[in-house]
Protein backbone atom coordinates (compact mmCIF):
# COMPACT_ATOMS: atom_id res chain seq x y z
CA UNK A 1 0.00 0.00 0.00
CA UNK A 2 1.20 3.40 -1.41
CA UNK A 3 1.98 5.75 1.97
CA UNK A 4 0.02 9.03 1.38
CA UNK A 5 2.21 11.98 0.66
CA UNK A 6 1.58 14.82 3.27
CA UNK A 7 1.80 18.36 1.64
CA UNK A 8 2.78 21.70 3.95
CA UNK A 9 4.11 24.32 1.63
CA UNK A 10 7.58 23.67 2.78
CA UNK A 11 9.27 20.25 2.53
CA UNK A 12 7.63 18.60 -0.73
CA UNK A 13 10.69 17.01 -2.97
CA UNK A 14 10.83 16.21 -6.20
CA UNK A 15 10.84 12.37 -5.54
CA UNK A 16 7.10 13.23 -4.18
CA UNK A 17 6.05 14.95 -6.94
CA UNK A 18 7.07 12.57 -9.52
CA UNK A 19 5.28 10.12 -7.00
CA UNK A 20 1.85 12.03 -7.01
CA UNK A 21 1.95 13.12 -10.89
CA UNK A 22 3.45 9.72 -12.37
CA UNK A 23 2.70 7.50 -9.80
CA UNK A 24 -0.60 8.69 -8.53
CA UNK A 25 0.20 8.30 -5.00
CA UNK A 26 -2.39 9.50 -2.83
CA UNK A 27 -1.85 13.35 -1.26
CA UNK A 28 -3.17 15.03 2.14
CA UNK A 29 -2.67 17.99 3.83
CA UNK A 30 0.03 17.89 6.95
CA UNK A 31 -2.16 18.92 10.18
CA UNK A 32 0.74 21.65 10.54
CA UNK A 33 -0.62 23.11 6.90
CA UNK A 34 -4.55 23.11 8.25
CA UNK A 35 -3.65 24.70 11.31
CA UNK A 36 -1.53 27.52 9.40
CA UNK A 37 -4.53 27.80 6.67
CA UNK A 38 -6.91 28.26 9.62
CA UNK A 39 -4.67 31.24 11.07
CA UNK A 40 -4.42 33.04 8.05
CA UNK A 41 -8.13 32.62 6.78
CA UNK A 42 -9.01 33.97 10.60
CA UNK A 43 -6.48 36.93 9.57
CA UNK A 44 -8.25 37.39 6.42
CA UNK A 45 -12.47 37.08 8.39
CA UNK A 46 -10.80 39.90 10.83
CA UNK A 47 -10.15 42.25 8.30
CA UNK A 48 -13.70 41.88 6.58
CA UNK A 49 -15.12 42.27 9.71
CA UNK A 50 -13.36 45.55 10.68
CA UNK A 51 -14.09 46.78 6.77
CA UNK A 52 -10.42 47.63 5.98
CA UNK A 53 -9.69 47.79 2.08
CA UNK A 54 -7.47 44.84 0.98
CA UNK A 55 -6.41 44.09 -2.59
CA UNK A 56 -8.34 41.18 -3.87
CA UNK A 57 -10.54 41.07 -0.60
CA UNK A 58 -12.09 43.83 -1.35
CA UNK A 59 -11.29 45.75 -4.38
CA UNK A 60 -10.88 44.70 -7.83
CA UNK A 61 -8.17 43.02 -9.60
CA UNK A 62 -5.27 44.10 -11.69
CA UNK A 63 -5.68 47.56 -12.80
CA UNK A 64 -9.01 47.21 -11.59
CA UNK A 65 -7.22 47.55 -8.03
CA UNK A 66 -8.78 50.65 -7.22
CA UNK A 67 -12.36 50.01 -7.38
CA UNK A 68 -13.55 48.85 -4.06
CA UNK A 69 -16.27 46.16 -3.61
CA UNK A 70 -19.25 46.01 -1.25
CA UNK A 71 -18.66 43.15 1.26
CA UNK A 72 -22.08 41.31 0.40
CA UNK A 73 -20.42 41.29 -3.09
CA UNK A 74 -17.30 39.20 -1.90
CA UNK A 75 -18.96 35.67 -3.05
CA UNK A 76 -19.69 37.38 -6.73
CA UNK A 77 -16.39 39.13 -6.94
CA UNK A 78 -14.40 35.59 -6.54
CA UNK A 79 -16.88 33.76 -8.82
CA UNK A 80 -15.78 36.83 -11.65
CA UNK A 81 -12.30 36.12 -10.67
CA UNK A 82 -12.52 32.91 -11.96
CA UNK A 83 -15.04 33.20 -15.05
CA UNK A 84 -13.21 36.07 -16.79
CA UNK A 85 -9.57 34.46 -16.38
CA UNK A 86 -10.76 30.78 -17.73
CA UNK A 87 -9.58 32.13 -21.32
CA UNK A 88 -6.93 29.65 -21.92
CA UNK A 89 -6.47 28.40 -26.37
CA UNK A 90 -4.90 25.88 -27.57
CA UNK A 91 -4.64 21.64 -26.49
CA UNK A 92 -4.69 21.49 -23.32
CA UNK A 93 -2.10 19.94 -20.66
CA UNK A 94 -1.26 16.22 -20.82
CA UNK A 95 -2.22 14.48 -17.66
CA UNK A 96 1.04 14.69 -15.73
CA UNK A 97 1.00 18.02 -16.59
CA UNK A 98 -1.78 18.82 -15.21
CA UNK A 99 -1.57 16.41 -11.80
CA UNK A 100 1.85 18.67 -11.41
CA UNK A 101 -0.43 22.04 -11.79
CA UNK A 102 -3.33 20.55 -8.94
CA UNK A 103 -0.08 19.59 -6.64
CA UNK A 104 2.27 22.41 -6.88
CA UNK A 105 -1.11 24.37 -6.29
CA UNK A 106 -2.00 22.73 -3.37
CA UNK A 107 1.26 22.62 -1.53
CA UNK A 108 1.41 26.49 -2.17
CA UNK A 109 -1.79 26.98 -0.54
CA UNK A 110 -0.56 24.47 2.24
CA UNK A 111 1.75 26.79 2.96
CA UNK A 112 -0.72 28.92 4.80
CA UNK A 113 0.32 32.61 3.74
CA UNK A 114 -3.00 32.68 1.20
CA UNK A 115 -5.63 33.38 3.58
CA UNK A 116 -7.83 30.62 2.00
CA UNK A 117 -9.59 27.86 3.87
CA UNK A 118 -8.44 24.14 3.99
CA UNK A 119 -11.04 23.37 1.99
CA UNK A 120 -9.53 24.77 -1.20
CA UNK A 121 -6.21 22.65 -0.86
CA UNK A 122 -7.80 19.61 0.33
CA UNK A 123 -10.51 19.66 -2.98
CA UNK A 124 -7.31 19.84 -4.90
CA UNK A 125 -5.57 16.42 -3.33
CA UNK A 126 -9.28 15.33 -3.87
CA UNK A 127 -8.60 16.22 -7.58
CA UNK A 128 -5.36 14.24 -7.65
CA UNK A 129 -6.51 11.39 -5.39
CA UNK A 130 -9.67 10.45 -7.68
CA UNK A 131 -7.73 10.99 -10.55
CA UNK A 132 -9.90 13.66 -12.12
CA UNK A 133 -7.67 16.22 -14.05
CA UNK A 134 -9.19 19.82 -15.71
CA UNK A 135 -9.26 20.34 -19.31
CA UNK A 136 -6.17 23.16 -19.61
CA UNK A 137 -5.87 25.13 -21.94
CA UNK A 138 -1.89 25.67 -22.53
CA UNK A 139 -1.62 28.39 -24.13
CA UNK A 140 -2.61 32.42 -22.73
CA UNK A 141 -0.51 33.01 -19.83
CA UNK A 142 2.11 35.48 -19.67
CA UNK A 143 4.09 34.50 -16.64
CA UNK A 144 3.32 37.95 -14.94
CA UNK A 145 0.48 37.15 -11.82
CA UNK A 146 1.53 34.21 -12.25
CA UNK A 147 -0.11 32.02 -14.77
CA UNK A 148 -3.62 33.68 -14.42
CA UNK A 149 -5.64 31.38 -17.33
CA UNK A 150 -4.56 27.90 -16.68
CA UNK A 151 -4.89 28.18 -13.24
CA UNK A 152 -8.26 29.88 -13.68
CA UNK A 153 -9.29 27.19 -15.98
CA UNK A 154 -8.16 24.59 -13.03
CA UNK A 155 -10.33 26.94 -9.99
CA UNK A 156 -13.07 26.90 -12.73
CA UNK A 157 -13.45 23.35 -12.13
CA UNK A 158 -13.62 23.36 -8.51
CA UNK A 159 -16.40 25.24 -8.39
CA UNK A 160 -18.35 22.46 -10.78
CA UNK A 161 -17.89 24.82 -13.75
CA UNK A 162 -15.60 23.82 -17.14
CA UNK A 163 -14.58 20.39 -17.89
CA UNK A 164 -12.26 18.10 -16.87
CA UNK A 165 -10.59 14.66 -18.00
CA UNK A 166 -11.91 11.79 -15.73
CA UNK A 167 -11.52 8.36 -16.14
CA UNK A 168 -10.51 8.66 -19.80
CA UNK A 169 -13.52 10.76 -20.85
CA UNK A 170 -13.45 14.53 -21.06
CA UNK A 171 -16.96 15.47 -19.46
CA UNK A 172 -18.37 18.25 -17.40
CA UNK A 173 -16.76 18.88 -13.99
CA UNK A 174 -19.97 18.75 -12.12
CA UNK A 175 -20.82 15.14 -13.69
CA UNK A 176 -17.46 13.93 -12.52
CA UNK A 177 -17.86 15.76 -9.17
CA UNK A 178 -21.39 14.05 -8.38
CA UNK A 179 -19.82 10.87 -9.15
CA UNK A 180 -17.27 11.14 -6.84
CA UNK A 181 -19.21 12.57 -4.61
CA UNK A 182 -16.76 15.69 -3.70
CA UNK A 183 -19.07 18.90 -3.44
CA UNK A 184 -18.13 21.93 -6.09
CA UNK A 185 -16.45 24.94 -3.37
CA UNK A 186 -18.44 27.70 -2.65
CA UNK A 187 -15.91 30.63 -2.98
CA UNK A 188 -15.25 33.32 -0.07
CA UNK A 189 -13.34 36.60 -0.50
CA UNK A 190 -9.85 35.76 -1.31
CA UNK A 191 -10.32 32.61 -2.55
CA UNK A 192 -10.57 32.86 -6.19
CA UNK A 193 -8.07 35.31 -6.40
CA UNK A 194 -5.52 33.04 -4.42
CA UNK A 195 -6.39 30.32 -6.80
CA UNK A 196 -5.45 32.28 -9.65
CA UNK A 197 -1.95 34.00 -8.73
CA UNK A 198 1.03 31.65 -9.04
CA UNK A 199 3.53 30.12 -11.44
CA UNK A 200 2.43 26.41 -10.77
CA UNK A 201 1.97 25.76 -14.58
CA UNK A 202 5.21 26.97 -15.96
CA UNK A 203 6.85 24.76 -13.26
CA UNK A 204 4.84 21.70 -13.39
CA UNK A 205 5.96 21.29 -17.39
CA UNK A 206 9.50 22.73 -15.96
CA UNK A 207 9.73 20.01 -13.58
CA UNK A 208 8.70 17.50 -15.67
CA UNK A 209 11.34 18.62 -18.57
CA UNK A 210 14.52 18.49 -16.00
CA UNK A 211 13.64 14.91 -15.13
CA UNK A 212 13.70 14.12 -18.78
CA UNK A 213 16.55 16.47 -19.56
CA UNK A 214 18.72 15.01 -16.51
CA UNK A 215 18.01 11.66 -18.00
CA UNK A 216 19.34 13.10 -21.14
CA UNK A 217 22.68 14.17 -19.98
CA UNK A 218 23.01 11.04 -18.57
CA UNK A 219 22.58 9.34 -22.32
CA UNK A 220 24.45 11.56 -24.10
CA UNK A 221 27.64 10.64 -21.62
CA UNK A 222 26.72 7.12 -23.01
CA UNK A 223 26.37 8.24 -27.05
CA UNK A 224 29.38 9.71 -26.89
CA UNK A 225 31.17 7.27 -25.43
CA UNK A 226 30.49 4.95 -28.31
CA UNK A 227 31.25 7.60 -30.98
CA UNK A 228 34.58 8.20 -29.39
CA UNK A 229 35.52 4.42 -29.72
CA UNK A 230 33.71 4.40 -33.57
CA UNK A 231 36.08 7.28 -33.93
CA UNK A 232 39.08 5.71 -32.95
CA UNK A 233 39.47 8.45 -30.50
CA UNK A 234 41.59 9.18 -27.02
CA UNK A 235 40.48 8.52 -24.15
CA UNK A 236 43.26 10.67 -22.88
CA UNK A 237 41.38 13.91 -22.50
CA UNK A 238 38.88 12.83 -20.03
CA UNK A 239 42.40 11.97 -17.59
CA UNK A 240 41.17 13.33 -14.02
CA UNK A 241 44.10 15.53 -13.06
CA UNK A 242 43.07 17.06 -16.09
CA UNK A 243 39.44 18.19 -15.05
CA UNK A 244 40.75 18.60 -11.23
CA UNK A 245 42.42 21.88 -13.16
CA UNK A 246 39.24 22.86 -13.80
CA UNK A 247 36.80 21.46 -11.45
CA UNK A 248 33.48 22.59 -12.55
CA UNK A 249 31.28 19.72 -11.23
CA UNK A 250 29.16 18.72 -14.56
CA UNK A 251 32.64 18.53 -16.46
CA UNK A 252 34.13 16.49 -13.87
CA UNK A 253 31.22 14.01 -13.88
CA UNK A 254 31.13 13.96 -17.60
CA UNK A 255 34.71 12.88 -17.28
CA UNK A 256 34.62 9.95 -15.27
CA UNK A 257 31.64 8.59 -17.24
CA UNK A 258 33.47 8.52 -20.45
CA UNK A 259 36.81 7.30 -18.91
CA UNK A 260 34.20 4.27 -16.91
CA UNK A 261 32.35 3.96 -20.30
CA UNK A 262 35.50 3.19 -22.60
CA UNK A 263 37.47 0.99 -19.71
CA UNK A 264 39.06 -2.31 -21.31
CA UNK A 265 38.21 -1.24 -25.14
CA UNK A 266 40.19 -3.12 -27.57
CA UNK A 267 39.40 -0.33 -29.98
CA UNK A 268 41.26 1.62 -27.86
CA UNK A 269 44.24 -0.13 -27.29
CA UNK A 270 44.37 -0.98 -31.08
CA UNK A 271 45.61 2.68 -32.10
CA UNK A 272 47.65 3.75 -28.88
CA UNK A 273 50.31 4.36 -31.05
CA UNK A 274 48.65 6.44 -34.01
CA UNK A 275 50.51 9.68 -35.61
CA UNK A 276 46.78 11.65 -34.31
CA UNK A 277 47.69 13.98 -31.52
CA UNK A 278 44.10 15.16 -30.52
CA UNK A 279 40.48 14.90 -31.25
CA UNK A 280 37.91 16.81 -32.55
CA UNK A 281 36.30 19.13 -30.03
CA UNK A 282 33.56 17.15 -30.65
CA UNK A 283 35.05 14.21 -29.15
CA UNK A 284 37.71 15.63 -27.01
CA UNK A 285 35.54 18.30 -25.57
CA UNK A 286 32.87 16.17 -24.60
CA UNK A 287 32.94 16.72 -21.13
CA UNK A 288 33.77 20.63 -21.13
CA UNK A 289 30.75 20.35 -23.31
CA UNK A 290 28.19 17.90 -21.48
CA UNK A 291 29.37 18.82 -17.96
CA UNK A 292 28.27 22.54 -18.74
CA UNK A 293 24.92 21.24 -19.66
CA UNK A 294 25.13 19.47 -16.28
CA UNK A 295 26.01 22.50 -14.17
CA UNK A 296 23.22 24.54 -15.97
CA UNK A 297 20.80 21.83 -15.29
CA UNK A 298 22.00 22.20 -11.60
CA UNK A 299 20.86 26.02 -11.31
CA UNK A 300 17.98 24.95 -12.89
CA UNK A 301 16.58 22.22 -10.21
CA UNK A 302 17.93 24.72 -7.39
CA UNK A 303 15.30 27.31 -9.16
CA UNK A 304 12.73 24.64 -9.34
CA UNK A 305 12.78 23.24 -5.91
CA UNK A 306 13.06 26.91 -4.25
CA UNK A 307 9.75 27.51 -6.29
CA UNK A 308 7.65 24.26 -5.95
CA UNK A 309 8.09 25.46 -1.90
CA UNK A 310 7.39 28.71 -2.12
CA UNK A 311 4.02 31.14 -1.65
CA UNK A 312 3.32 32.74 -4.89
CA UNK A 313 -0.31 34.44 -3.83
CA UNK A 314 -0.66 37.88 -4.07
CA UNK A 315 -1.16 39.40 -1.04
CA UNK A 316 0.01 37.52 1.64
CA UNK A 317 -1.54 36.98 4.69
CA UNK A 318 0.81 36.89 7.62
CA UNK A 319 -1.06 35.80 10.50
CA UNK A 320 1.01 36.04 13.28
CA UNK A 321 0.94 40.14 12.89
CA UNK A 322 -2.35 39.92 11.17
CA UNK A 323 -0.96 42.22 8.35
CA UNK A 324 -1.50 41.38 4.53
CA UNK A 325 1.23 42.58 2.41
CA UNK A 326 0.87 42.85 -1.66
CA UNK A 327 3.56 42.00 -3.51
CA UNK A 328 4.43 40.26 -6.41
CA UNK A 329 5.70 36.73 -6.14
CA UNK A 330 3.64 35.54 -8.29
CA UNK A 331 6.28 36.98 -10.97
CA UNK A 332 7.75 33.94 -13.15
CA UNK A 333 10.91 35.37 -13.94
CA UNK A 334 12.96 33.28 -12.10
CA UNK A 335 11.55 29.98 -13.15
CA UNK A 336 12.20 31.65 -16.85
CA UNK A 337 15.16 31.92 -16.72
CA UNK A 338 15.68 28.35 -15.61
CA UNK A 339 13.42 27.33 -18.45
CA UNK A 340 15.28 29.36 -21.06
CA UNK A 341 18.72 28.02 -19.66
CA UNK A 342 17.43 24.60 -19.78
CA UNK A 343 16.22 25.00 -23.89
CA UNK A 344 19.74 26.94 -24.38
CA UNK A 345 22.42 24.35 -23.29
CA UNK A 346 19.94 21.23 -24.23
CA UNK A 347 20.25 22.58 -27.76
CA UNK A 348 23.66 22.77 -27.25
CA UNK A 349 23.99 18.67 -26.11
CA UNK A 350 22.00 18.20 -29.35
CA UNK A 351 24.38 20.31 -31.36
CA UNK A 352 27.41 18.56 -30.34
CA UNK A 353 25.75 14.94 -30.93
CA UNK A 354 25.10 15.96 -34.24
CA UNK A 355 28.80 16.79 -34.71
CA UNK A 356 29.80 13.36 -33.99
CA UNK A 357 27.07 12.07 -35.83
CA UNK A 358 28.59 13.75 -39.01
CA UNK A 359 31.49 12.83 -38.27
CA UNK A 360 31.09 8.71 -38.18
CA UNK A 361 28.85 9.07 -41.49
CA UNK A 362 31.88 11.03 -43.52
CA UNK A 363 34.70 9.22 -44.75
CA UNK A 364 36.42 12.37 -44.59
CA UNK A 365 36.54 12.20 -41.23
CA UNK A 366 35.37 8.11 -39.98
CA UNK A 367 38.36 5.98 -41.66
CA UNK A 368 34.87 3.86 -42.16
CA UNK A 369 32.84 3.09 -45.22
CA UNK A 370 30.92 6.17 -46.40
CA UNK A 371 27.59 7.02 -44.43
CA UNK A 372 28.19 2.84 -42.77
CA UNK A 373 26.99 1.90 -45.55
CA UNK A 374 28.00 -1.84 -46.89
CA UNK A 375 27.98 -0.70 -50.40
CA UNK A 376 28.08 2.70 -50.79
CA UNK A 377 26.97 4.32 -53.91
CA UNK A 378 24.30 1.19 -54.09
CA UNK A 379 23.59 1.99 -50.71
CA UNK A 380 23.04 5.31 -48.36
CA UNK A 381 23.57 3.75 -45.46
CA UNK A 382 22.78 6.28 -42.80
CA UNK A 383 23.31 9.35 -45.00
CA UNK A 384 20.09 10.68 -44.31
CA UNK A 385 20.03 9.53 -40.86
CA UNK A 386 22.68 12.64 -40.59
CA UNK A 387 20.28 14.68 -42.53
CA UNK A 388 17.37 14.21 -39.80
CA UNK A 389 19.84 14.99 -36.92
CA UNK A 390 20.80 18.64 -38.17
CA UNK A 391 17.43 19.06 -38.81
CA UNK A 392 16.95 18.67 -35.82
CA UNK A 393 19.60 20.20 -34.18
CA UNK A 394 18.55 24.08 -36.32
CA UNK A 395 15.45 23.59 -35.47
CA UNK A 396 16.73 23.40 -31.87
CA UNK A 397 18.57 26.84 -32.69
CA UNK A 398 15.35 28.69 -33.43
CA UNK A 399 13.58 27.14 -30.33
CA UNK A 400 16.63 28.37 -27.70
CA UNK A 401 15.70 32.04 -28.47
CA UNK A 402 14.91 32.72 -24.97
CA UNK A 403 11.49 33.79 -23.91
CA UNK A 404 12.34 35.26 -20.72
CA UNK A 405 13.52 38.36 -22.39
CA UNK A 406 10.50 39.14 -24.19
CA UNK A 407 7.90 41.05 -22.29
CA UNK A 408 4.62 42.40 -23.66
CA UNK A 409 2.25 45.30 -21.47
CA UNK A 410 -1.29 43.94 -20.06
CA UNK A 411 -4.15 44.54 -17.89
CA UNK A 412 -3.99 48.32 -18.78
CA UNK A 413 -0.34 48.74 -18.42
CA UNK A 414 -0.57 47.95 -14.76
CA UNK A 415 1.08 44.17 -15.55
CA UNK A 416 4.05 46.16 -17.74
CA UNK A 417 6.99 43.58 -17.56
CA UNK A 418 5.77 40.22 -17.87
CA UNK A 419 8.23 36.65 -18.05
CA UNK A 420 6.85 34.66 -20.53
CA UNK A 421 7.43 31.70 -18.62
CA UNK A 422 4.82 29.88 -19.79
CA UNK A 423 5.95 30.61 -23.38
CA UNK A 424 9.62 29.15 -22.42
CA UNK A 425 8.09 26.01 -21.21
CA UNK A 426 6.18 25.04 -23.72
CA UNK A 427 9.28 25.80 -26.25
CA UNK A 428 11.33 23.93 -23.90
CA UNK A 429 9.58 20.53 -24.83
CA UNK A 430 10.18 20.18 -28.65
CA UNK A 431 13.33 21.19 -27.78
CA UNK A 432 13.48 17.86 -25.57
CA UNK A 433 12.27 15.50 -28.23
CA UNK A 434 14.59 17.29 -30.92
CA UNK A 435 17.50 16.16 -28.88
CA UNK A 436 16.18 12.56 -28.01
CA UNK A 437 15.89 11.82 -31.42
CA UNK A 438 19.51 13.13 -32.46
CA UNK A 439 20.98 10.75 -29.24
CA UNK A 440 19.10 8.26 -30.99
CA UNK A 441 20.59 9.02 -34.26
CA UNK A 442 23.63 9.01 -32.33
CA UNK A 443 23.10 5.77 -30.97
CA UNK A 444 22.27 4.17 -34.74
CA UNK A 445 25.55 5.49 -36.21
CA UNK A 446 27.97 4.61 -33.37
CA UNK A 447 26.59 1.14 -33.37
CA UNK A 448 27.03 0.89 -36.63
CA UNK A 449 30.15 1.87 -36.53
CA UNK A 450 31.61 -0.77 -33.68
CA UNK A 451 29.81 -3.42 -35.61
CA UNK A 452 32.03 -2.46 -38.54
CA UNK A 453 35.66 -2.59 -36.38
CA UNK A 454 34.50 -5.99 -35.20
CA UNK A 455 35.87 -8.28 -33.78
CA UNK A 456 37.70 -4.98 -31.67
CA UNK A 457 35.28 -4.26 -28.91
CA UNK A 458 34.51 -0.89 -27.01
CA UNK A 459 34.53 -1.03 -23.12
CA UNK A 460 32.54 -3.13 -21.42
CA UNK A 461 29.65 -0.44 -20.22
CA UNK A 462 29.82 1.08 -23.68
CA UNK A 463 29.26 -2.51 -24.88
CA UNK A 464 26.32 -3.01 -22.81
CA UNK A 465 24.74 0.41 -24.07
CA UNK A 466 25.29 -1.00 -27.64
CA UNK A 467 23.73 -4.69 -26.84
CA UNK A 468 20.48 -2.85 -25.71
CA UNK A 469 20.35 -0.43 -28.76
CA UNK A 470 20.79 -3.80 -30.34
CA UNK A 471 17.68 -5.44 -28.94
CA UNK A 472 15.73 -3.17 -30.55
CA UNK A 473 17.16 -2.03 -33.47
CA UNK A 474 19.68 -4.32 -35.12
CA UNK A 475 22.56 -4.37 -37.28
CA UNK A 476 21.68 -2.43 -40.85
CA UNK A 477 22.87 -5.22 -43.37
CA UNK A 478 21.23 -3.19 -46.03
CA UNK A 479 19.16 0.14 -47.00
CA UNK A 480 16.11 0.19 -44.81
CA UNK A 481 13.49 2.96 -43.33
CA UNK A 482 15.04 3.73 -40.47
CA UNK A 483 11.97 6.10 -38.68
CA UNK A 484 11.10 3.04 -36.74
CA UNK A 485 14.73 2.34 -35.68
CA UNK A 486 14.92 5.82 -34.10
CA UNK A 487 11.39 6.12 -32.42
CA UNK A 488 12.65 2.68 -30.66
CA UNK A 489 15.89 3.68 -29.69
CA UNK A 490 14.18 7.30 -28.61
CA UNK A 491 12.14 5.10 -26.48
CA UNK A 492 14.94 3.40 -25.03
CA UNK A 493 16.44 7.00 -24.15
CA UNK A 494 13.02 8.29 -22.81
CA UNK A 495 12.90 5.28 -20.27
CA UNK A 496 16.26 5.76 -18.70
CA UNK A 497 17.22 2.97 -19.77
CA UNK A 498 20.45 3.80 -21.97
CA UNK A 499 21.34 6.54 -19.11
CA UNK A 500 21.02 3.63 -16.14
CA UNK A 501 24.33 2.80 -17.32
CA UNK A 502 26.16 5.59 -15.59
CA UNK A 503 23.16 6.24 -13.25
CA UNK A 504 21.61 3.37 -12.16
CA UNK A 505 18.13 4.82 -11.15
CA UNK A 506 17.67 7.50 -13.98
CA UNK A 507 15.14 4.72 -15.64
CA UNK A 508 11.79 6.30 -15.40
Amino acid sequence: MRGTILIDGRRLTRREFHAVVLGNHPVDLSPQARRAMRLSRASVEKIIAEKQVVYGVNTGVGSLSTEHIDPAAARELQLNVVRSHSCGVGEPLGAAETRGLLLLRANTLARGLSGVRPLIAETLCAFLNHGIHPVVPRRGSVGASGDLAPLAHVALTLIGEGEVVFRGRRQRASAALKSTGIKPVTLEAKEGLSLVNGTQAMLSLGLLALREAEILADTADVAGALSLDSLRGSTRAFDERLHAARPHPGQMLSARNLARLNRGSTINQSHQGCSRVQDAYSLRCMPQVHGAVRDALSYARQVFEIEMNSATDNPLVFADTGEVVSGGNFHGQPVAIALDLMAIVLTQLGGISERRVDRMVNPLTSELPAFLAHSPGLESGLMIAQVAAAALASENKVLAHPASVDSIPTSGNKEDYVSMGMAAALKLQPVIANVRNILAIEFLCACQALDLLAPLRSGRLADQARALVRKVSPHIAKDRPLHADIARVAGLISEGVLAGIVTPGSRI
